[in-house]
C-alpha cells in the first residue's frame, strides 16, 4: 500500500527510459513523438463528479428535467480568477453537474465511463476521488454509497482491464467531526479504499482540525492524499506537510515557490498530482504550459499528471501529457513521468511491473514515421 522502495525506474538502471539515455534512432522524438494515448501511465488525480462526460451529464438532466447552466453546455472550458468569487463559480457549476447524479445508475455509470474513458487514454491504474457525503441521501446513506462505489469499481476494472482504487475524501466545508466519521468509514474497506483525502477550497478551514482525520485512515493503512499547494502557497503546503502527512499531494505546485520546502517534499518522497489544464481554469496560472513542471521535475519530485474535473475544464489526461510535450518534453521524459506516476500510485506490484514494462516497450518502439 506505500510507495516507498518503488525505485525501478523505466530507463535510470536499465537504459531504457531516462531522460539521460544515449541519443539513438529511436529515442529521438519527432516534432510529434509517440503516441500518448497508448503511452501506459497512472491517473491518480480524478474526482468523481468532475469525470463526467458531457454527453452524459446532458442525457441525464434532460432525463431528470434539470435545466442545466449554459457555461455547462457550451463545450468552453471554465475560466475564472483565483479568488473567493472565482471558486464559487467553479463550486455553482460543479454542484450543478452533481445534481443529476441522484440514483444507484447514475453513480454505476459514472464509474464505469470513468474506467472506459481511462483504458482509452492509456492509463492502467485509475485512483478516483470521492466524497460519498454528495450521494448518500440517494442511496439510503454513506455506507450504501461507498459499498455502490467500491461494487461498481471492482465491475468497471474487470471490465475495462483498467485497475481501479477509490479515494474517499472529505470537504473542507464541513465539519473535521465529518472527516472523522468518513475516515472511519474508508478505514473499514481498506484494499478497494486506497487513500484518504481533503478537497474543495483550501481557504475553507483549518488544517490542523483534520489531523485526526487522517490519522484515523494513515492508522488503518491508507494512503494520505490530500489537496494543497493550489490556491494557496508554501505555507499552506508546509501546513498541510506537518498536520497531515502526506504521501501525496493533490496538486502540490506552489511547493515550487519556496525552494526549501520542494527540497522537503522531494525529500520526503512526497508525490504530487499535478493537474496543468485545471490549474490554468481555476487562474493559478495563466496557460496550462506555465503550471512549473519542469522545476519539480528537475528537482526530483515524484509527480503524476491529471485531469481533476475534465467536465469542468475541458482537458482530459492525455492533454496533461501533450502540455508537457509543448513545453519541450521528450518522448523519454514523457515516459518518465508516466512511471513516476505509477510507482506513486497504490496499485498491487503485479500492476505496477506490467504497466512499468508497457512504459518501456512504448519508449522503445520507433517513432511512427508519418510523426
Amino acid at each position: 500500500m506505500t510507495m516507498a522502495g518503488r525505485q525501478d525506474a523505466v530507463g535510470t538502471q536499465d537504459g531504457a527510459g531516462s531522460s539521460n539515455a544515449p541519443a539513438t534512432a529511436q529515442n529521438v522524438p519527432s516534432a510529434r513523438g509517440r503516441d500518448l494515448a497508448t503511452l501506459p501511465k497512472a491517473h491518480l488525480h480524478l474526482h468523481f463528479t468532475g469525470s463526467m462526460r458531457p454527453s452524459t451529464l446532458r442525457e441525464l438532466a434532460d432525463e431528470r428535467g434539470i435545466r442545466l447552466p449554459r457555461s455547462l453546455t457550451d463545450d468552453v472550458a471554465l475560466q475564472v480568477k483565483p479568488t473567493r468569487r472565482g471558486w464559487f463559480r467553479f463550486q455553482r457549476q460543479y454542484d450543478a453537474a452533481r445534481a443529476v447524479v441522484d440514483s444507484e445508475g447514475a453513480m454505476r455509470r459514472l464509474i464505469d465511463e470513468a474506467a472506459r474513458d481511462d483504458a482509452a487514454e492509456g492509463s492502467g491504474r485509475l485512483e478516483l476521488q470521492v466524497d460519498p457525503t454528495s450521494y448518500a441521501p440517494f442511496v439510503g446513506g454513506l455506507t450504501p454509497a461507498i459499498e455502490i462505489v467500491l461494487d461498481q469499481a471492482a465491475l468497471s476494472a474487470q471490465a475495462s482491464g483498467v485497475s481501479i482504487g477509490i479515494v474517499i475524501a472529505a470537504s473542507r466545508t464541513r465539519h473535521p467531526l465529518d472527516a472523522r466519521t468518513l475516515a472511519r468509514l474508508a478505514a473499514r474497506h481498506v484494499g478497494p479504499v486506497i487513500g484518504f483525502g481533503l478537497s474543495n477550497d483550501e481557504r475553507r478551514g483549518t488544517t490542523a482540525d483534520y489531523a485526526s482525520a487522517f490519522r484515523i485512515a494513515r492508522e488503518a493503512g491508507l494512503l494520505s492524499v490530500p489537496h494543497g499547494g493550489e490556491l494557496l502557497g508554501p505555507s499552506h503546503v508546509k501546513d498541510v506537510v506537518d498536520h497531515l502527512a502526506p504521501n501525496r499531494l493533490g496538486h502540490g505546485v506552489r511547493s515550487a515557490d519556496d525552494p526549501d520546502l520542494l527540497a522537503r517534499i522531494v525529500d520526503a518522497g512526497i508525490g504530487l498530482e499535478v493537474c496543468p489544464a485545471s490549474n490554468a481554469s481555476l487562474g493559478v496560472v495563466a496557460e496550462a504550459t506555465d503550471v512549473p513542471l519542469r522545476q519539480l521535475v528537475d528537482s526530483g519530485a515524484q509527480i503524476a499528471l491529471g485531469a481533476d474535473d475534465p467536465l469542468l475544464f475541458g482537458s482530459r489526461l492525455v492533454d496533461q501529457y501533450e502540455t508537457a510535450r509543448s513545453i519541450g518534453f521528450t518522448d523519454a521524459e514523457l515516459a518518465d513521468l508516466a512511471a513516476s506516476s505509477i510507482r506513486i500510485s497504490a496499485a498491487d506490484d503485479a500492476t505496477t511491473q506490467r504497466l512499468l514494462a508497457g512504459v518501456r516497450d512504448w519508449l522503445a518502439a520507433p517513432v511512427p514515421a508519418s510523426s
